[in-house]
């Protein structure tokens, strides 16, 4: 097991200044943790940066599903569709722990003109169930025997069997169809780590600030510690740029005019409780919208996340779910319910910008750009991954590393296709052996069954940690399955470097509890002293430096500011 602490981050800086390094990602997001794995795979010395924790941009504010997206069938984008599908079926095979397939129920109601995105309607709604039946075939169809499972049809008193919360009025029939959902962070997290054990060197806080350049092209990339203001010169024959929406202002510091074009989507989704949505295993898909998208409430943990919109950008550093994009979350979610809900109802809000393309046509949306993605090599030499989507992380990394290839004239091999990620060789078999021995030390089956899906294999280790010390299997807050394991566990061996990192991204408890991790934050940081040699000054300051970013967070929602008060946030 390649343990990944402060300890090592610290000799893994002192690596990269000494070392010549066949390939730099900069970026670690999901994308560029794709990029890593796939290159040492394929033999490459790896250095990996990021400017500050891993997934701390988009690769941790996504609506969590691994699909291939019906709402791109009506626009007859069958290739995006498609691969989508088989990247879907390598996740569920590669990480069987972290990936699952669920339903989805996707209700008819009589006054739908558009549902799924159809760019036509029908008079008076007629036929709408036969056209979405057909594409729901076309989707089994495409994904072929990766599957599992094909999509049927359901009668109005199934519907509501399955998702009771919607309202009945209007209902005519519904389809439950079958896709994939993970947890974007630790797919992220658990990249970097299978990386680093094939031999990959990565670091977080770790900031580009400028490249070394001769005769126009980049020959190395000075890096800057954000921790401690360590300025570092990395040497490396291929540098990828992996940075999302950063890639144009990555670009820009060749002194070359950028060739990368991104339009910035911006996405915000909703944390609701799941018992006030009678929310069962399945995902509920909300047919329509005025702009003619779809809307997924999924289960998550003991909470339900409501997304997505669709809008322009704004400051790239602090995505911000502002009134409008609440109101229209809300808009929509009760229209379908027969209860409705209110921004009390609210436990959380978060936003993320996707990397899009930009469109030669000045009239799209950014809901009607393409999620298709682009290598570009740069006259520089520097080769940037653009657009895409969680799903098809993979072959974007794949794509990516066969330009590095050829460039290299090697040959092009694409291992990842069938490497299990970290804590998955096994699993089928070590699941109930893991099951039981959590239970013999007295954790909850939630507890369990969430440290299995958060962790596979690895998760006994999390369990040697509470046979050594039972308290580390006491819960973090009361109503979710987090348990206190998990922030040694982060610190030994994710890199976790601030409880914000341990908080929001090892774990969720910033998007799943009401108080957003303030009411243990004091704790955390304290059992993070410990694993990190800090003094009681800088357990202090990561304190401050928390309930500051989480205050902020909760200033920019709109609408929390009257709701801090009433909660004791």
């Amino acid at each position: 097991m390649q343990p990944l602490s402060s300890v090592v981050r610290m000799q893994n800086l002192s690596d990269l200044g000494s070392h010549h390094f066949d390939v730099l990602v900069i970026g670690g997001g999901v994308t560029g943790a794709g990029v890593a794995l796939d290159a040492v795979a394929r033999g490459y010395k790896v250095a990996l940066v990021e400017k500050a924790d891993f997934a701390s941009g988009t690769s941790s504010k996504s609506t969590k599903l691994v699909h291939g997206g019906i709402r791109y069938l009506p626009s007859f984008d069958f290739a995006l569709v498609q691969e989508g599908l088989v990247e879907r079926g390598i996740l569920l095979r590669n990480a069987p722990f972290l990936v699952h397939q669920v339903g989805f129920v996707l209700p008819i109601y009589r006054g739908d003109r558009h549902p799924v995105g159809l760019p036509f309607t029908t008079p008076g709604g007629v036929g709408i169930g036969l056209l979405l039946d057909a594409g729901l075939w076309t989707y089994d169809v495409m994904a072929g025997t990766q599957n599992g499972y094909h999509h049927r049809r359901l009668s109005r008193a199934q519907v509501m069997k399955l998702a009771p919360a919607l309202k009945t009025e209007g209902l005519r029939e519904g389809f439950m169809y079958y896709d994939g959902q993970t947890n974007d962070a630790r797919l992220t997290i658990t990249l970097l780590r299978t990386a680093a054990q094939h031999g990959a060197t990565i670091t977080n806080y770790t900031e580009v600030s400028s490249f070394l350049m001769d005769s126009g092209k980049v020959r190395a990339a000075y890096v800057r510690d954000t921790l401690n203001g360590q300025q570092i010169l990395i040497h490396a024959r291929h540098i990828v740029n992996a940075t999302g929406v950063f890639a144009e202002q990555v670009e820009t510091l060749t002194g070359i005019e950028a060739q990368v074009q991104i339009e910035p989507s911006k996405g915000v989704h909703l944390v609701l409780p799941r018992e006030k949505l009678k929310l069962g295993d399945e995902v509920i898909v909300l047919p329509e919208t005025e702009d003619k998208r779809i809307l997924f409430i999924a289960p998550w943990q003991a909470r339900a996340i409501l997304g997505t919109t669709d809008t322009g950008a704004g400051d790239l550093d602090h995505p911000i779910a502002d009134q409008q994009d609440i109101a229209y979350l809300l808009q929509y979610l009760n229209r379908y319910l027969a209860v409705q809900l209110t921004e009390d109802d609210i436990i959380s809000v978060y936003a993320g910008y996707r990397p899009l393309l930009k469109s030669r046509s000045a009239h799209k949306s950014t809901a009607q750009l393409s999620r298709t993605h682009a290598v570009l090599q740069h006259p520089s030499g520097l080769v940037s991954i653009v657009g895409g989507k969680l799903t098809t992380y993979r072959r974007m990394a794949q794509d990516t590393v066969d330009v590095l290839s050829r460039r290299d004239e090697a040959a092009v091999t694409h291992p990842t296709q069938l490497m299990p990620l970290q804590g998955s060789a096994g699993w089928v078999v070590a699941k109930k052996a893991l099951q039981e021995r959590g239970s013999i030390l007295g954790l909850s089956e939630r507890s369990i069954e969430h440290l299995g899906r958060s962790y596979g294999t690895e998760a006994n280790k999390l369990l040697d940690f509470i046979e050594k010390d039972a308290s580390l299997g006491e819960l973090l807050i009361a109503d979710l399955p987090y348990v206190w394991a998990e922030v040694v566990y982060a610190c030994r061996y994710e890199m976790a470097m601030t409880p914000y990192d341990v908080l929001a991204r090892r774990t969720s408890i910033v998007l799943e509890d009401w108080q957003r991790g303030l009411g243990i934050v004091d704790e955390v940081a304290a059992m993070m002293a410990v694993e990190q040699q800090w003094s009681p000054a800088q357990q202090q300051a990561m304190v401050q430096a928390y309930r500051h970013a989480v205050q902020g967070e909760l200033i920019m929602e709109a609408g929390y500011q009257e709701r801090d008060e009433n909660r004791s946030v």
